[in-house]
């Protein structure tokens, strides 16, 4: 396992980071019912993703149901007293109580979710913090005071973005350097050889302020696993047989061809379509982690395999060819110019 800075922190975390939004049997409340990992299951992938050196778990308040996912994780670093061997991430913001500030991300509300994370957690600090999407009803000088406030008293060591637009970002950035504060230093975000919208300005805005790139959905909700076929349906079971209307937002032909040429590499290389497509975003500017979720053991051994793959030239060439996006103005009329992009 290879590891790196977690954005232009010190903290190592490994290059792949495991996402727990699977873990705990869901019921059929959530949208994790009947694609989640019992407890047994799940504690047997983490058992296997630490002895394999992941040391990057990501989970958030709202996966499964009622902090469902962070108590399986708590229970499970708890019985393995392993709190200290890994790097601990989870999410906040989305609405997890009934009536006005049982959402959203004001001091109070957010304040409330770290110290109701830490309980089901059962730790004494969150390593990264990360707001799951952007607020606009609160200013962002409120949030990051919060936020600086809760890593003063210890209760989070760090803390990043998530699904956040640039120029909402920027802002942060610029309260948290005027008021002297603690900032960001993580964005979270979806990330895929089907999905680059983030290279337009994220990305650039990352590498300028030292802000490390957390994908999600790396394998674009299983399309790029190798599962899914152009003019075949959804295998019987998969995840996108059972979230039809995200499986027909995927069902382009830009999306099928990146899926053919991503096939084409990884019988070239002898590896897993999932592996290429993995190891592809590692070679990405600013990535300091991928998260990926498995709900089996065999789904993580095959993950795991991206770890040490560096991909050649040609191949990164062929499928940045394959899945290069749609830049529009003014993108596509200043990527032709010297300095303009």
């Amino acid at each position: 396992m290879r590891y790196r800075s977690l954005g232009s922190t010190g903290t190592q975390v490994s290059a792949l980071c495991l996402g727990a939004m699977t873990f705990g049997e869901a019921d059929e409340k959530s949208m994790m019912h009947k694609v989640s990992s019992n407890e047994e299951e799940s504690f047997a992938i983490l058992d296997r993703a630490l002895e394999a050196g992941i040391n990057f778990v990501d989970t958030a308040d709202v996966y499964g149901q009622d902090g469902l996912s962070e108590r399986v994780f708590g229970k499970w670093l708890a019985s393995r007293s392993a709190r200290d061997r890994v790097v601990v991430a989870s999410k906040g913001r989305f609405r997890m109580a009934a009536g006005p500030n049982g959402t959203g991300a004001s001091r109070m509300r957010i304040l409330r979710a770290i110290d109701a994370s830490l309980t089901r957690l059962g730790t004494d600090r969150i390593d990264l913090y990360q707001i799951h999407m952007q607020d606009l009803r609160t200013p962002e000088e409120e949030l990051m005071r919060a936020l600086d406030d809760a890593t003063r008293a210890g209760k989070i060591v760090y803390f990043g973005a998530s699904n956040y637009a640039a120029y909402r970002l920027m802002e942060s950035l610029w309260v948290a350097d005027k008021r002297n504060l603690n900032r960001f230093v993580t964005l979270q975000a979806q990330y895929s050889l089907a999905t680059r919208a983030l290279e337009r300005e994220h990305v650039p805005l990352c590498k300028k302020f030292g802000l490390g790139i957390l994908p999600w959905s790396p394998l674009a909700g299983g399309l790029l696993s190798g599962k899914y076929r152009r003019n075949q349906a959804p295998p019987e079971g998969s995840r996108l047989a059972q979230w039809k209307t995200r499986y027909e937002s995927f069902n382009t032909d830009r999306n099928w061809t990146i899926v053919e040429a991503l096939a084409s590499v990884a019988h070239d290389l002898g590896k897993t379509p999932s592996q290429v497509a993995l190891a592809w975003l590692l070679a990405r500017p600013v990535v300091s982690s991928v998260i990926f979720g498995a709900r089996t053991l065999a789904q993580l051994e095959d993950n795991l395999g991206a770890s040490e793959l560096e991909l050649s030239a040609d191949a990164i060439t062929r499928l940045d060819a394959a899945s290069a996006p749609d830049l529009g103005y003014p993108y596509d009329m200043m990527k032709n110019v010297d300095g303009g992009w």
